[in-house]
């Protein structure tokens, strides 16, 4: 990345489930190194795998996030060092409603610019940023999002070879198949078999070496809650998340504690943000399915996604 210009940027990641925002100031080496980052669970894809639409309360919540973050970056742009340039993307849930324009034309009126986002572009954002910390390696990159995961192949530094988007998410997979509370074991294993089914197509269309021996990284909330729950963090410490080894057995038993809780048992498990139980069972089950799929054991958390891709992005241009 050292190609990169030399300045303060700020991205803004609006996602079913989480709205997102880092500042970041971009090195003379092209590091990225964090100024600010914020983050609020807006579940902006609340029933939209039912309907189709962005309900009022939700895009009310998104604004309000939004409104916060706008301070944030005021107070962030200073004269030593302005910001430069603010992107601002939207995915799965914005790309599935109908009523997207309404979401779009309300941050318009707060001058954030908003892009909707194809899977395709989500993914190659995602690597960029996820593989960053690994210059040079071979990686693979998992993003399971609310409403959709993404997959990606290829080398750091450069563009994915190989990426694909699903329309599988923590939160689009919790309604349609997790409806009981707790989950009920005909329900897990149904979710369990309809992402395994839809991994597993698209993985026997690849080369059989695709994935063997590359790193693999998972980002996003659901990953990362992973090792905060393991770690028991009663404060999230986003340095002891980054580069830490998950083992499919870890994970899996993970699964296991949580799919047995109730909904406001799992709110009160410690590393877990409240606002993410709801969703945090599907997300796990889909993270397992792809190592599963992929034969991977074990896998790598990065703190590093989209929003570093972003701000990649904005210092290229």
């Amino acid at each position: 990345m050292t190609d990169l210009k030399p300045g303060r940027y700020a991205a803004i990641d609006i996602g079913t489930v989480t709205c997102r925002l880092l500042i970041a100031d971009v090195g003379e080496n092209g590091a990225i190194t964090p100024v600010a980052k914020r983050y609020q669970i807006c579940n902006l894809g609340e029933g939209v795998d039912r309907t189709n639409m962005l309900a009022d309360a939700a895009i009310a919540r998104v604004l309000a996030a939004i409104d916060d973050y706008r301070e944030v970056i005021s107070i962030c742009d200073v004269p030593d060092a302005p910001v430069r340039d603010v992107m601002a993307v939207a995915t799965s849930a914005t790309r599935d409603a109908k009523n997207a324009r309404t979401l779009l034309d309300a941050l318009a009126t707060r001058n954030i610019d908003l892009m909707v986002i194809s899977g395709d572009e989500e993914a190659n954002l995602t690597f960029a940023g996820a593989t960053s910390s690994w210059p040079g390696e071979t990686c693979m990159v998992l993003d399971v999002g609310g409403g959709s995961t993404e997959v990606s192949f290829g080398t750091a530094g450069a563009t994915p070879s190989i990426f694909h988007s699903f329309d599988l998410g923590s939160r689009r997979c919790t309604e349609r198949y997790l409806l009981s509370d707790p989950p009920s074991h005909k329900e897990l294993r149904t979710c369990e078999e309809v992402v395994n089914e839809t991994l597993s197509a698209w993985a026997r269309q690849l080369p059989s070496d695709v994935a063997s021996g590359e790193r693999m990284i998972a980002v996003a909330g659901a990953a990362t809650s992973i090792v905060s729950m393991l770690e028991e963090m009663e404060a999230y410490d986003a340095s002891r998340v980054h580069g830490t080894s998950v083992d499919i057995e870890s994970l899996s038993q993970l699964i296991d504690r949580l799919s047995a809780m109730t909904l406001s048992e799992r709110m009160c498990i410690v590393g877990l943000d409240p606002g993410r139980a709801p969703v945090i069972v599907a997300g796990l089950l889909i993270i397992r399915e792809v190592m599963r799929a992929f034969d991977k054991q074990s896998l790598t958390v990065s703190e590093n996604d989209i929003l570093q891709g972003m701000i990649a992005t904005l210092a290229s241009t």
